[in-house]
């Protein structure tokens, strides 16, 4: 019964369009995997390019001729999305991605997902129709799966992702280094004294929210002191409502933390509302940093402690990185080796880490 049906699915594909995605789906493998193997890519095993090769030549297989040649008109346009545009961080960067698209004649086309995966989605598509050169990606919180990416990926459309990254080897990222940044924010507050510290970990899942927490841990492991996962608390989605929640429900605990490193500095606000309607002092009771860097972590009172992200200096490195891509491509190299870039992040210590007693 199963080879008849085979039979009968074999024979339906031959009379209509088979795509990447067909063969992908019988040989469950991602379509970006079909693409490589038919195109003889170096990183994909000798095995899985005989299988595709093989399926592709039983269903008789067509690269979709109009399609290739509508992608290889091109537009002089790049697609981006954003998880938020409010998100100081991501502002910067968009200024870095406009400073060097415009300057190499490309328009930007911009959307953001509001994080949510059903809007990602959508706006890729529609980036996708709009016939843009080039895709730059930070993905939304709620993304898990990647499958519209895969299938852009498969119709060769050159994709960098920057900050909030998709693990695929085969694709160019650009990310700050925030592991090292956390690991340099805890190690400040041990010298300060410190010896309780909670963390505020936001959007779990993410890999900059598990590299920030791993520094986190493995800077008090390293000092002798106990990682206590009670003073990790989960902050979804990294809101100052959720950072002043959270540090409400630490500052119960006895003895309470005597500071705080907060994901984000949306969380450290929250965190630093919480504790001065407690009649805490901040850093004297608790001491407090945050990452990013916000423009208002400044005009904090106390200013705030916080792990500088290069924005728009990734910004820049992204355009540069997809612009470079799409014009290889555009010259005919099948194979366009990824890159990744990790850019450094510097600590800002301001008065809410300085404690007087150090």
């Amino acid at each position: 019964m199963q080879h008849v049906a085979l039979i009968a699915y074999l024979s339906y594909m031959k009379y209509n369009q088979v795509t990447i995605k067909d063969i992908a789906r019988e040989l469950g493998i991602s379509p970006s995997t079909v693409s490589r193997a038919l195109k003889d890519h170096p990183d994909i095993s000798p095995e899985t390019k005989k299988a595709v090769n093989e399926l592709a030549e039983k269903l008789n297989y067509q690269p979709n001729i109009v399609a290739l040649s509508l992608r290889q008109s091109k537009t002089n346009t790049i697609g981006v999305i954003i998880p938020e545009i409010v998100h100081f961080f991501f502002s910067t960067v968009i200024s870095g991605i406009e400073s060097v698209a415009y300057d190499a004649g490309y328009n930007v086309i911009l959307t953001q997902s509001n994080e949510s995966f059903e809007r990602e989605a959508t706006d890729l598509k529609a980036l996708f129709n709009s016939r843009v050169d080039g895709m730059l990606i930070s993905i939304s919180r709620e993304t898990k799966n990647y499958e519209h990416i895969e299938s852009i990926l498969a119709k060769e459309v050159p994709i960098v992702f920057f900050d909030r990254m998709y693990t695929n080897p085969n694709t160019s990222k650009v990310i700050v280094d925030d592991y090292v940044g956390a690991h340099e924010a805890v190690l400040h507050l041990i010298k300060q004294g410190c010896k309780r510290i909670a963390h505020l970990e936001s959007a779990p899942g993410l890999a900059i929210a598990e590299d920030r927490k791993k520094g986190y841990l493995d800077a008090l492991t390293e000092n002798g002191l106990p990682a206590d996962e009670s003073l990790i608390i989960i902050c979804p989605t990294g809101s100052l409502d959720e950072g002043k929640a959270a540090t409400e429900k630490l500052l119960k605990f006895k003895p309470r933390p005597d500071a705080i490193f907060a994901n984000n500095d949306l969380l450290a606000m929250g965190a630093m509302q919480a504790i001065k309607q407690n009649g805490l002092k901040i850093p004297d009771d608790v001491a407090l940093v945050g990452f990013s860097n916000w423009f208002f972590s400044a005009l904090m009172d106390p200013p705030l402690s916080s792990v500088d992200q290069p924005g728009f200096e990734m910004g820049q490195e992204a355009a540069k990185l997809l612009i470079r891509q799409i014009e290889k491509q555009g010259k005919g190299d099948a194979v366009v080796p990824p890159e990744t870039r990790v850019l450094k992040t510097r600590l800002i210590v301001r008065e809410s880490s300085l404690r007087r007693k150090a």
